[in-house]
């Protein structure tokens, strides 16, 4: 059957649509005409720009487009809105928002030392893993995907957490203790490590594990979250069977392999990012190290 039954709402979000262009707007505000008004800014380059748009588009696209509704329809296609809006997102953003307004939305008398604690190396990867593995529990899973209060919180806290665990890994701030050289490698090589158990028991189960996956009416109040509840009234729904021909096991199988290959595909791209930068720091003191030696000694 097909998604059009939803209506337009249900499928491109337009009031999060909103959303995202009024903060793409106010981002290019304050890194344009406003830029005057933050100490120590400076011109933001077009790479930076385009990561922060990268990072609207991606969280668009796992939170507004039909991805979403699909990932309340298919257990695959949730795996795969999680692993971009916790996995894609994050770090776009990270990299996208310029040093000097990192600086003055954190450097706060509350917000800094609070930034400190939870951009903790060792805490970052607990509270992140932990949270993403604590939602995947059957019973906290079922419970949280039929309540839109619990699971926009739930959604939000996931979000911040996946933002402290990146931190350590891309921020540039100065005097901000950061991870250097090959503790990032193993950082990120811990966190692949701790995100498997959860990606593994998905995998590995030899029963559907959610009742809003498997159960019609579960899997009709997790619609509800989605869907407007004047569409969602109007249609005769009998289960995910009338949208998804996989079975529910493998369909649910695959999303735990989709969730560690676009995981590995990101950590990947970070380690390449990550070395090409040490490269670039070594040429460029390598090139000060011989100027300093070819230059010419004072005349005493």
């Amino acid at each position: 059957m097909s998604f059009g039954i939803f209506g337009f709402r249900a499928l491109w979000s337009p009031y999060f649509l909103v959303v995202m262009i009024l903060i793409t707007i106010l981002y290019f505000l304050i890194i344009g005409p406003w830029r005057s008004k933050f100490k120590e800014s400076t011109p933001v380059s077009t790479k930076q720009k385009l990561l922060f748009i990268s990072s609207i588009a991606a969280l668009y696209i796992s939170k507004g487009s039909p991805v979403d509704l699909l990932g309340h329809i298919m257990f695959s296609a949730h795996m795969t809105q999680m692993a971009i809006l916790y996995l894609v997102v994050p770090p776009l953003l990270i990299l996208g928002i310029p040093v000097w307004l990192w600086k003055a939305m954190i450097y706060r008398p509350v917000i800094k030392p609070l930034m400190k604690l939870f951009t903790n190396p060792i805490i970052a990867l607990i509270l992140f893993n932990g949270v993403f593995s604590l939602y995947h529990v059957p019973l906290v899973f079922d419970f949280v995907k039929t309540d839109p209060v619990y699971h926009a919180a739930m959604t939000i806290i996931i979000f911040f957490t996946a933002m402290f665990m990146w931190f350590p890994l891309l921020n540039t701030l100065p005097g901000w203790k950061s991870l250097t050289g090959i503790k990032k490698v193993g950082y990120i090589f811990a966190d692949g490590v701790l995100l498997t158990p959860a990606c593994a028991l998905i995998i590995f189960a030899s029963d559907p594990m959610y009742a809003t996956y498997s159960e019609p009416q579960a899997w009709v109040n997790a619609l509800a979250l989605c869907v407007p509840a004047d569409m969602l009234s109007g249609l005769n729904l009998t289960g995910p069977e009338m949208f998804n021909t996989l079975p529910l096991i493998e369909d649910q199988q695959l999303g735990g392999v989709l969730m560690k290959i676009i995981q590995e595909i990101v950590y990947g791209t970070i380690l390449a990012y990550i070395f090409f930068q040490w490269a670039r720091k070594e040429r460029e003191k390598d090139e000060i190290d011989m100027k300093k030696d070819f230059s010419p000694e004072p005349v005493k």
